[in-house]
């Protein structure tokens, strides 16, 4: 038997190859090689926005599972996407504010969270671990939440992927949701590699407990101070509500924003000392694994932001200020700038803290239920909070206590104004979106408004979002002024929107719109 005389050599060089490619597999990212996303599969499948996807629900007992759907249960089913079936998914309901309401109107269009690892490890839909079906309630537009999202991650902040699905439940029709990826892990790898960082969804339990952090909240007896009517709030500040007191301070157990605020001052990004229990609504609410070591960077990060000092080495600065672009662009006050502050994710990697969008439902003024259609296409840039003061939300404060990042901000918002406004690049995408989800809104059994409530939500979103770019251009170049103050001094210049009805697009006193006809099941 013959042995090759070169076999010593050939072995040598097959394991300094294999080192080589070792070392540099380990060190891919310092060397400045980007990892390969596991979720590619799915971003070009199901989030494939040229198109409304078909998923089918499979399940023997679907009467008993919407019965008990406040439970929050998973249970176990089939999940057919486009034609591919996922067999062994579970499956729940989920919601805040709207599970409850969902429950207490007697409707059965709940949203739903689809886990495809919840009974197999390592199940997904193409890398895909956690999805989200959301029922659009409070929106007769079918938009709100779409585009979004849509405009945040196109501007360059970190945002979920979403498309629109036509749900079927054991081949019946069961109505046109909005699919969303779910921000967990599929999310982070693919936006940050495998090599992510942490991972919060920062929520006070004050509205109730439970696994949407919403659960016991009583929408009949919720007090809104938000509805000021045709009415300038007297000599206070435009966004300083009826029944807020902001000048409580910024360490007030209740939160900032005042008395009325849902939230506490960790949720709020306030530093108030080192000690972990200090800040339970956000380690509390984390969705990555975490030690002491991850606990105490993170507040170290929130001292230094808080302090003003710093910034650049705490704060993603571009990404965060194109976040709040779009955020105070959409008005969206159920949220960190309004006053239960919650519905965003924090994520920090390296001690490195940015912002991450999330439920969108009841933007363009429809968590408050507002009637004043020109106050609020007008709404000041650079006062943005409602309920509450701009220091009593320190993610946001820095930006404007320092004039560098505020003309930075200021120059941001005129880049998304002219890209996306003045180019045509909105009318055209909200058009085609609505010619292709407009049949399926027609023949939605379980919709919560009806198909000219749709269409009329669709025509005032428009209008109401060219207005708005038409007042931000306006406090650019200071014809129309930026602040709470300077509006109550002054507005002659506003943007007339007064033929405009803000509940046309959906918000929280219209639950019941005229679409709450029949259920099938």
């Amino acid at each position: 038997m013959s042995t090759n005389k070169h076999i010593d050599k050939i072995c040598c060089i097959t394991i300094a190859v294999a080192l080589v490619l070792t070392i540099i597999f380990m060190n891919a990212g310092q060397l400045g090689v980007q990892a390969m996303s596991t979720a590619v599969g799915y971003a070009s499948r199901l989030f494939n926005t040229s198109t409304v996807h078909s998923i089918d629900i499979v399940m023997d007992d679907w009467d008993s599972f919407i019965e008990n759907c406040a439970n929050e249960e998973y249970v176990n089913c089939t999940v057919i996407i486009d034609g591919e079936a996922y067999r062994n998914v579970g499956i729940r309901a989920k919601g805040n504010t709207s599970l409850t309401a969902v429950e207490s109107y007697g409707n059965n269009r709940y949203s739903f969270k689809i886990e495809f690892d919840h009974y197999d490890d390592g199940g997904s839909y193409y890398g895909l671990d956690k999805l989200c079906l959301n029922n659009i309630i409070q929106d007769n537009t079918y938009m709100k939440d779409y585009l979004t999202y849509q405009l945040m991650r196109e501007f360059g902040a970190d945002a979920p992927l979403c498309s629109y699905s036509y749900i079927t439940v054991n081949g019946d029709d069961w109505g046109l949701y909005l699919a969303v990826e779910g921000v967990e892990e599929a999310f982070l790898q693919r936006n940050y590699g495998s090599d992510y960082g942490q991972l919060y969804k920062p929520d006070s339990m004050d509205m109730g407990g439970g696994r949407g952090n919403g659960r016991g909240f009583d929408m009949e007896n919720f007090d809104r101070p938000f509805n000021r009517g045709n009415e300038r709030n007297g000599d206070r500040p435009f966004n300083d509500f009826s029944g807020m007191k902001p000048e409580e301070g910024m360490n007030s157990d209740r939160g900032m924003g005042g008395g009325r605020s849902m939230g506490s001052s960790d949720v709020s990004l306030i530093y108030s000392d080192d000690e972990f229990d200090s800040y339970s609504n956000i380690f509390d609410n984390a969705k990555t694994s975490l030690t002491d070591a991850d606990k105490t960077r993170l507040i170290s990060s929130l001292k230094e932001m808080n302090n003003g000092e710093n910034i650049e080495s705490v704060v993603n600065i571009q990404e965060v200020i194109r976040y709040f672009v779009v955020h105070n662009f959409v008005l969206n006050f159920d949220s960190y700038t309004g006053s239960m502050i919650h519905n965003y994710y924090l994520y920090e990697d390296e001690g490195l803290l940015s912002m991450i969008p999330w439920d969108y439902n009841l933007a363009f003024g429809g968590f408050q239920s507002q009637s004043d259609a020109t106050d609020l296409v007008n709404y000041p840039i650079d006062t943005p909070v409602s309920g509450g003061t701009i220091d009593s939300r320190p993610m946001l404060a820095w930006i404007f206590g320092n004039e560098e990042y505020t003309e930075l901000y200021h120059q941001y918002f005129a880049e998304f104004i002219t890209q996306y406004f003045d180019s045509g690049y909105f009318a055209d995408m909200i058009d085609t979106v609505s010619e292709m989800i407009s049949p399926y809104v027609e023949s939605d059994p379980t919709k919560f408004c009806t198909y000219e409530e749709f269409k009329n939500g669709v025509a005032t979103l428009r209008e109401f979002c060219l207005l708005r770019a038409e007042s931000v251009n306006g406090q650019l170049n200071g014809t129309i002024p930026s602040t709470s103050d300077g509006q109550s001094q002054d507005s002659s210049a506003f943007i007339d929107a007064s033929n405009l009805v803000i509940s046309d697009m959906g918000d929280m006193g219209n639950m019941m719109g005229g679409g709450m006809h029949e259920q099938r099941r």
